[in-house]
């Protein structure tokens, strides 16, 4: 349903048109309803479902109570394979021994220690396939009798839902921003958009869309419904689109197998093609990197039988090598493998972007005399390049000081390696200038404050979302390199997957390592304890769903904490039904059982390639704990990884990811104190209309005032 969709996207819920009447008990429920899952409804929230008359009101609240539910993760069942977690787990050896006993028994007799010893050297026992081992043997009803009821905190999560606008205005007002958003969107938000494409087709659209990807997504709508596309300016959005609506990748990272395309859709493909090239006939250059996907894209548009589109045809030309053309990129590599960084320079001052993304390359190959052409030419570019291009620039120089001790590549997909930094340093004035530069265009682009700027102290150290690639969805979920403060005094983390045709073995591992990143431990299915860490037992296949815990008390060691899920057997992140990970923090008397929807701090989706995850880590400080996003996958083996085969690679990628400095909101609030006032809120709530920015809006702010939380930070880049 699209109002839960926007529920669970911008915590609003669409004022709804039925029928008025007295729905004041159904209110009183929902409120209710909301605090056990750790939400609470706004005053006006309450007020409007209190006028509604009561089936309605029943309907909505239902709906609102269900769409949240789902948003944390409470809509599944969380069971553990030992009742009493975290109680009662036995100590691993002796739980294997148990399991060998019952599987080697004989008649009326226990097994002794020799027939166990027997049984495993014959190599006739596999440890997976002991009786009653990696399967529930218990129901979720009777793990809940045997725990006692959660006991509130004060420290538990309370997230507040809003009441919004009719659907029809929430949902263009979500359309409009998600299409025009300046920085590429995640999987998640890219599903979203299409489904609000296909209701908002013929309503008011952005007057830009910036990001290629948004533009495949909206014009493969708008293709199939028969619509005219919007954005088209060169032949890779063309490319795009075909991939878009044959269900590939519409950021060409991988290759697409195209579907068959109706007449009408060639001709609309062909005819944008057409029009690109013959208005800038340039734009060819761009064919040659993607040739072979042209070649098959051809076979499926027939462009031979268009003689009305010859620049359409010229794209194929080029692609199957019958014209040759040059691009810009062609160029500049020829140059820069000349010598000539001058030259090179030169060419790729024709694309701003590029340019800059290039800057440190062509920096570290100039001559002294050539560094001064091509600072001369960045500063050239600054006023043509995206806000999103020049953010990026100015995170990289930071991190150009001192040599890293190890460099790390994530992709688009959220994949990772680490290799040495074989990059000598930047010079420090060099730097210095180039962060001037940088600075001062960046600050004259933020929209200007007529009000003054309420800044919660905890968004602070949240990484700007440059990408939406570089996060999950889900709930609470924080861009890579973003920190968070962690309360309480126990972590417990949660993973959950249901498999979808095969039988499928996730196991959620944990990781302890020191302060130099050494190994100091681990805790897995073959291993339940370490110093006061303890895993809630394996499930080994997930039929009907599945859930493993890891309870981490913040007092144990370990300097930095790093949960981690791996694919022992079967499918994988993108194939499974439903997969997730999530944190909960808690007091030690809290009680109640393993999952309450009310302790959780985050949840996030696993979707990514890959046969190991690592979503976040947790790293200790002198100020206390923090929880630090990282939104990666590492490739492992296909079936067998363990957290014990890892450790090094794993460590690897959290110590370059810890010594990175990213640019967080924390940037963007300095830059503005020149300009605006900026006051740190401290909890009380202004008397005057403000601008918010922080993780959650408080209830209160006055008219006129805007805020900007989570879901919203985007828009603070500039464009």
């Amino acid at each position: 349903m699209l109002e839960k969709l926007i529920i669970q996207k911008t915590l609003r819920v669409p004022v709804s048109t039925d029928a008025a009447g007295d729905g004041t008990a159904v209110a009183r429920q929902l409120d209710a309803a909301l605090l056990d899952v750790g939400f609470s409804a706004s005053r006006a929230l309450l007020e409007h479902i209190g006028a509604l008359a009561p089936a309605p009101a029943m309907d909505l609240a239902a709906m609102v109570v269900s769409a949240v539910r789902e948003l944390v993760g409470d809509h599944v069942r969380h069971n553990a394979y030992f009742i009493g977690f975290p109680d009662d787990v036995p100590d691993t050896t002796e739980f294997w021994a148990d399991r060998l006993r019952a599987a080697v028994l004989t008649v009326g007799v226990t097994a002794t220690d020799e027939q166990l010893r027997d049984a495993v050297a014959s190599g006739a026992v596999n440890l997976l396939d002991l009786p009653a081992y990696g399967t529930y043997q218990h129901t979720y009803a009777e793990l809940l009798a045997a725990h006692d009821e959660l006991v509130t905190a004060a420290g538990d999560r309370v997230t507040l839902l809003r009441l919004g606008d009719a659907v029809d205005v929430e949902a263009t007002r979500l359309y409009l921003a998600l299409a025009g958003s300046s920085t590429p969107l995640g999987e998640a938000d890219l599903v979203i958009l299409s489904e609000l494409a296909v209701a908002c087709v013929d309503g008011a659209q952005p007057v830009e869309i910036p990001v290629r990807e948004n533009r495949a997504v909206l014009n493969g709508i708008r293709l199939v419904l028969g619509r005219p596309l919007v954005g088209v300016d060169s032949t890779t959005d063309v490319l795009r689109l075909a991939c878009q609506v044959s269900g590939g990748d519409a950021s060409l990272v991988t290759s697409t197998r195209f579907r068959a395309f109706r007449r009408p859709e060639r001709r609309v493909l062909l005819a944008a093609l057409n029009g690109v090239v013959g208005a800038s006939p340039g734009k060819l250059g761009d064919v040659v990197r993607y040739a072979e996907r042209w070649k098959r894209l051809g076979e499926r548009l027939h462009p031979h039988e268009y003689d009305q589109w010859p620049h359409a045809q010229a794209v194929f030309e080029v692609a199957r090598g019958e014209r040759r053309v040059r691009n810009l990129a062609g160029r500049a590599e020829a140059a820069i493998r000349a010598g000539a960084i001058s030259s090179a320079t030169s060419v790729l001052s024709a694309a701003p972007g590029l340019l800059l993304r290039s800057a440190d390359r062509l920096l570290r190959l100039a001559s002294e005399p050539e560094r001064a052409v091509v600072v001369d030419a960045v500063t050239g570019a600054l006023g043509s390049a995206s806000g999103r291009v020049l953010l990026s620039l100015r995170e990289h120089v930071d991190n150009r000081l001192t040599r890293a001790s190890a460099r790390m590549f994530a992709s688009r997909s959220r994949s990772a390696w680490v290799g040495p930094d074989e990059r000598p340093p930047l010079p420090a004035e060099l730097v210095a200038e180039l962060s001037s530069l940088l600075d001062t265009e960046i600050s004259a682009r933020l929209p200007q404050q007529d009000r003054p700027l309420l800044v919660d102290p905890e968004v602070l150290d949240v990484a700007l979302p440059l990408s939406g690639r570089a996060a999950e969805g889900g709930f609470a979920v924080l861009p890579r390199g973003s920190r968070s403060p962690v309360s309480g005094e126990l972590l417990r983390f949660f993973m959950y997957w249901r498999q979808a045709h095969r039988r499928t073995d996730y196991d959620l591992s944990v990781l302890l390592l020191d302060d130099e990143f050494h190994d100091a431990g681990h805790v897995s299915w073959t291993n339940y304890h370490h110093d006061g860490v303890v895993h809630s037992g394996d499930i080994t296949e997930a039929t009907n769903g599945a859930t493993e815990f890891i309870d981490m008390p913040l007092t144990g060691g370990g300097h930095y904490v790093v949960p981690q899920v791996y694919i022992y057997a079967g499918e994988s992140f993108d194939e499974v039904a439903e997969s997730m990970f999530g944190y909960q923090t808690r007091t030690q008397d809290q009680r109640g059982a393993p999952f309450d929807a009310r302790t959780v701090r985050a949840r996030s989706h696993l979707r990514g390639k890959g046969r190991i995850a690592l979503p976040m880590v947790f790293a200790r400080s002198e100020a206390g704990w923090q929880a630090i996003w990282l939104h990666l996958y590492l490739r492992g083996w296909p079936s067998f990884n363990r957290v014990e085969d890892n450790t090094f690679t794993t460590a690897d990628r959290v110590r370059a990811l810890m010594e990175r400095r990213y640019l967080t909101v924390a940037y963007l609030v300095d830059r503005w104190r020149a300009e605006a006032e900026v006051v740190t809120w401290d909890g009380r709530l202004p008397d005057e209309p403000v601008t918010f920015i922080g993780v959650q809006e408080p209830e209160g702010l006055p008219d006129g005032s805007e805020a900007y939380t989570l879901a919203r930070l985007s828009e603070l880049i500039p464009e």
